[in-house]
């Protein structure tokens, strides 16, 4: 079957239009004759909305309870049962409430496209999970709703809804995004002019890298190899060294002058006597370039400069920023160029930047005679033929031996440039002219004294094997640099795995850098005989679905398999992959440990729990039960008469027996779902007004006293659970300050402290003038199943479980709250529960 095309329209804000333009493109869809349906639509009380969603088929949705209260979700046996060519559904990033099935909307769309069908979806900027810390960091508000980014990057089609700022400030002004009571706020808070602009900003740069990932893969589907640049892009070649931190600074310097810019630095290991490696310095520059907001890369590569192209080329760079040379290569037309000459040779269109540093010129020149580049082998070859010659012709007035001793040197010169092959050709070279112009017979190649012959065939040996023994030292140096370039990459991968900031994917990341490919794919399988391999985690463009369809597959283990596309690896580089995969494999176990440790970690949470629960239950719960069952029994005494007083006051120990136990059973129902992560709050504008007598019932009069000021805007909050933090709060000033009237004081941000991550937010202060805690115990209140009187509250022998205080912090928290402790002046305790204003938009939390 057919999968479907998904089309998302992405916004920067609420109220941009994404559901207006979805519902214009269903009807001009329908229009063209295409059998368009209305899964989901919600429209926020917002008229344009509605009007646009008329004339177009409706499915109902479903509707579910939860926790008192109904919501509306996809039905998705509808629309499968419906089967349309296009269906509308809106919200991508919402999160279905218990029991609609899927936990999140964009898997109910998964199954949608799986089934054939089209779909057209809508999503905002901030529901974007990699842009999640950023969008709370400008606008103070942390969204739990969020979907993968690569789920989103799946679609075949992005549309970008987008309008001016003031625009979209305008439209909340007349009340077409949200109603009268939540325009100021919104205003005022998370639709405030800087933070849409930064927002819209964000949406476009998201967009511009989806675009650039689509431009990459027509690159390569048509063969193209020319850098097409869609940004700044600046790529840093580390030597090393410690100049790598001038090279950085100087990049970022460089990024600064645009907007939207990337830094990569780059590192090559190499072994040649230039730059020794120094693993600390590289550490503290890969620190810095994650603190300059660039990404980190190891590059193998027996040249340093072509494997720094090459990246740079892969990556779309359009400046390279490397370090002036540590010394100045003499005879240069031999020995080959430096680093930064091949770079600029080869850097085609993209620029080059050269800085000078402090260790510019301080290393000791160092010749490669390990690589002979074909330079020197044809240089070899010239002087193969020239210096016989010469030689004959400064020292044809000689004996034979000591032209033989003068030509020998000049065979070994040849050696020591070109290699083997030069010095052979020289030797032989040299015997003929010996032969010819100094060997009796002179001017003929026939030899009459055995002597001679003798000679000759000496000379020819000893110049063979000094050839020999020059060309296999080269070979011995080049292996052993191999080898440490080796060395170095490999202490690169076991120092990052010490830092423990390498994930699998990280690391995969890393393996397709060095060996230059274009994809890696880590696959898996059960270890069952003929069980299929999957992709378990995969880095680049286009990565191989199954081993067979790689260039080169490295066994990591029986259930592991490495497969990279781009080129077929030689043996001499297998050896460092399959160093790779050992790696890949300790990474994988350390992961499974961590794994392991936070189970166990959780288990033994659990155990404590448990085991509190017990006592809890065989104790704390003993009591109420046991006043209730004596109360019960008198009153079930038929041979006892009560006064009508007596009745009343054994009901009333019956009540209050059964309110305790109530709280009781509730807090440890409401600690075990936050232990499991069950709590989904249902966050939306509500005022402390609201809340408060509901939390305050059972509170006996006269002891709480209100101080709240007038029009206290909206806070962002689920009430129920507001509601139960407020009244374990007074609960507990109630229980341990009994002789203290508690004070209930609100305000909102201004004054400095009133805020969350620097944005405005809205307090509700608890006082009471108990004895108060020690500071050094006041974290220890939060604790599950502490009873503030273990901790010197107030008074001992205090009654309860010892949740109160747990629960309320963990449902302030799970809002996006925070609930903190404060000394009262004057002596007793001070509890202070910020939540931030609300934006206008109500949304369920996971």
């Amino acid at each position: 079957m057919t999968r479907g095309i998904l089309r998302i329209f992405l916004g920067a804000a609420p109220g941009v239009g994404k559901t207006c333009s979805m519902l214009e493109e269903g009807h001009a869809q329908a229009a063209a004759g295409v059998d368009v349906v209305a899964g989901i639509v919600v429209d926020h009380g917002r008229g344009q909305t509605k009007t646009r969603l008329l004339g177009l088929e409706s499915l109902p949705a479903q509707t579910i309870r939860y926790r008192g209260a109904d919501f509306l979700e996809l039905d998705l046996a509808a629309v499968l049962a419906r089967r349309p060519e296009l269906v509308l559904v809106d919200e991508y990033a919402h999160s279905n409430v218990p029991g609609a099935g899927n936990a999140k909307r964009w898997q109910d769309v998964e199954e949608l496209l799986a089934a054939g069908i089209n779909v057209y979806s809508t999503v905002n900027v901030q529901h974007l999970a990699s842009l999640g810390d950023v969008v709370a960091a400008i606008t103070g508000v942390r969204h739990h709703e969020t979907v993968p980014d690569e789920v989103v990057r799946r679609a075949e089609q992005i549309e970008l809804v987008d309008i001016p700022p003031e625009l979209l400030r305008q439209r909340l002004r007349t009340g077409e995004v949200y109603a009268a009571g939540e325009i100021d706020a919104a205003l005022a808070n998370y639709f405030r002019w800087g933070n849409l602009t930064a927002l819209r900003e964000l949406a476009l740069l998201w967009l511009a890298d989806r675009v650039e990932d689509g431009l990459a893969a027509y690159r390569h589907s048509h063969g193209i190899d020319a850098s097409w640049p869609t940004r700044e892009r600046v790529v840093v070649g580390l030597p090393g060294g410690g100049e790598g931190e001038v090279l950085l600074r100087r990049a970022a310097r460089i990024l600064s002058r645009v907007s939207g810019g990337e830094l990569l630095a780059v590192h090559v290991p190499r072994a040649d006597g230039v730059a020794g490696n120094a693993p600390s310095a590289l550490e503290v520059q890969r620190q810095l370039v994650v603190d300059l907001g660039g990404s980190y890369h190891t590059v193998g590569g027996e040249d340093p400069a072509g494997a720094l192209l090459d990246f740079a080329r892969n990556a779309g760079a359009t400046q390279i920023v490397i370090g002036s040379s540590r010394h100045k290569p003499r005879f240069g037309f031999l020995f080959g160029t430096g680093v930064g000459a091949r770079v600029v040779r080869g850097a085609g269109d993209m620029d080059v930047h050269i800085v000078p540093h402090p260790l510019s010129g301080s290393a000791r020149p160092v010749r490669h005679r390990g690589e002979l580049g074909k330079k020197r082998v044809i240089a070899g070859f010239v002087l193969a033929a020239l210096l016989p010659i010469v030689v004959q012709l400064l020292t044809g007035t000689l004996n034979l031996q000591t032209i033989m001793v003068v030509q020998l040197a000049a065979t070994i010169g040849v050696a020591l440039v070109g290699g083997l092959w030069p010095a052979v050709l020289a030797a032989v070279w040299g015997i003929l002219i010996l032969n010819y112009y100094s060997a009796p017979p002179v001017g003929t190649l026939r030899i009459n004294d055995p002597e001679n012959l003798l000679t000759l065939l000496t000379f020819l040996t000893v110049a063979v094997a000094v050839a020999l023994a020059v060309d296999q030292s080269a070979r011995r140096l080049q292996e052993a640099r191999r080898a440490g370039a080796e060395a170095a990459t490999l202490s690169e991968l076991a120092r990052g795995m010490l830092a423990a900031h390498d994930t699998t994917q990280v690391f995969l990341e890393q393996l397709r850098d060095h060996f230059g490919m274009r994809a890696v794919a880590l696959f898996s399988n059960n270890a069952a005989p003929g069980s299929p391999w999957t992709v378990k985690a995969a880095v680049g463009e286009g990565p191989p679905g199954t081993p067979a369809e790689a260039d080169t597959v490295e066994e990591v283990s029986e259930r592991c398999l490495l497969g990279l596309s781009g080129r077929i690896l030689p043996a001499r580089e297998r050896r460092l992959l399959s160093a790779f995969g050992a790696h890949l494999m300790a990474l994988e176990q350390r992961e499974a440990l961590m794994r392991t440790q936070r189970e166990n970690a959780r288990l033994s949470q659990d155990n404590n729990i448990r085991t509190s629960v017990l006592r809890a239950v065989s104790h704390d719960l003993r009591t109420p039960l046991a006043g209730i069952k004596l109360a019960a029994g008198s009153l079930r005494q038929g041979n006892v008469t009560f006064s009508p007083a007596e009745e009343a006051e054994l009901l009333a120990t019956i009540e209050h027996y059964s309110d305790r136990m109530e709280v009781l059973v509730g807090n440890l129902l409401d600690m075990s779902r936050l232990s499991a992560h069950m709590v989904s709050p249902v966050v939306g504008p509500v005022s402390w007004q609201e809340v408060l007598p509901a939390a305050l019932h059972g509170v006996p009069r006269g002891r709480v006293r209100l101080e709240l000021p007038p029009n206290m805007p909206a806070i962002d909050a689920d009430s129920g659970l507001l509601e139960r933090v407020i009244a374990n709060i007074v609960e507990n000033a109630v229980k341990y300050a009994p002789e203290s009237e508690i004070v209930v004081v609100g305000s909102v941000g201004g004054s400095g402290s009133a805020t969350i991550n620097g944005h405005p937010a809205s307090e509700l202060r608890v006082v009471d003038h108990g004895k108060g805690v020690p500071a050094a115990n006041v974290m220890a209140m939060f604790e599950p199943f502490q009873r503030l009187d273990d901790v010197s509250y107030g008074s001992s022998g205090g009654t309860g479980v010892g949740l109160g205080l747990a629960v309320a912090k963990g449902f302030t928290e799970i809002m996006g709250g925070v609930l903190e402790p404060q000394h009262t002046p004057g002596g007793g305790l001070t509890m202070i529960v910020r939540m931030p204003l609300s934006t206008g938009i109500a949304r369920t939390l996971p």
